[in-house]
């Protein structure tokens, strides 16, 4: 990564990053809510698969997704009781990331780049409005692997936004919370770092950046 001084953009990761997921409560609630099972073998912390990858790279809609898993549910089972159980991956933001994001955005452009899909979004975006931040107020651009048509840690989704945003990839810093997201990001020209969920954002932010935060 080039001197932490020509950093002019930071791109965030959503989930694991800025808003805190439970990812064990989501197959509780597929598993006890909808008697859908097969969640442990397309969800995890960071690289979803089977359908669920398909979701969030746009191959499948919202609607065929849901009408997916109902097939294999609880009869009964409704299209809302999906979403209620996908929500449970959501668990929020801590006030003290709306605050930094806050901070940064007076010095750096902020962008948003994530594997994501078009049931959980919704929640998300109440979640940024509820803590202050609303995402088409704090950061740029929103670059959403569903809508992209690409998944994280894909170069091609990388090198789309490097030339969506049109900085020199030296000037931006992309945070993860996922080390196969950072290489590949790396690996495709965006300088990355990693992120440890649960950890100190601002002190993992200060240390790659070179300033107090």
């Amino acid at each position: 990564m080039n001197k932490a001084k020509n950093i002019k953009a930071l791109i965030f990761d959503m989930g694991g990053v800025l808003v805190d997921l439970d990812i064990e409560d989501c197959k509780r609630a597929f598993k006890e809510d909808l008697d859908y099972h097969r969640i442990d073998d397309i969800i995890d912390a960071c690289h979803q698969k089977g359908i669920y990858g398909e979701l969030e790279e746009g191959v499948l809609s919202a609607d065929e997704f849901r009408r997916l898993v109902l097939a294999e549910s609880r009869p009964g089972a409704a299209p809302e009781d999906v979403d209620k159980a996908m929500w449970h991956i959501l668990v929020g933001i801590a006030p003290e990331k709306a605050e930094l994001l806050r901070k940064l955005a007076q010095k750096y452009d902020l962008y948003l780049l994530s594997n994501n899909n078009a049931i959980c979004l919704p929640r998300s975006r109440r979640m940024f409005e509820e803590a202050g931040i609303p995402l088409d107020r704090i950061f740029r651009e929103c670059f959403f692997s569903f809508e992209m048509k690409a998944l994280k840690p894909s170069e091609t989704f990388y090198k789309a936004v490097i030339d969506r945003i049109g900085l020199p990839a030296e000037q931006m810093l992309f945070i993860d919370d996922s080390m196969t997201n950072v290489n590949g990001s790396a690996a495709a020209g965006l300088p990355a770092v990693y992120y440890e969920p649960g950890t100190d954002l601002r002190a993992v932010l200060a240390e790659a950046l070179e300033e107090e935060l």
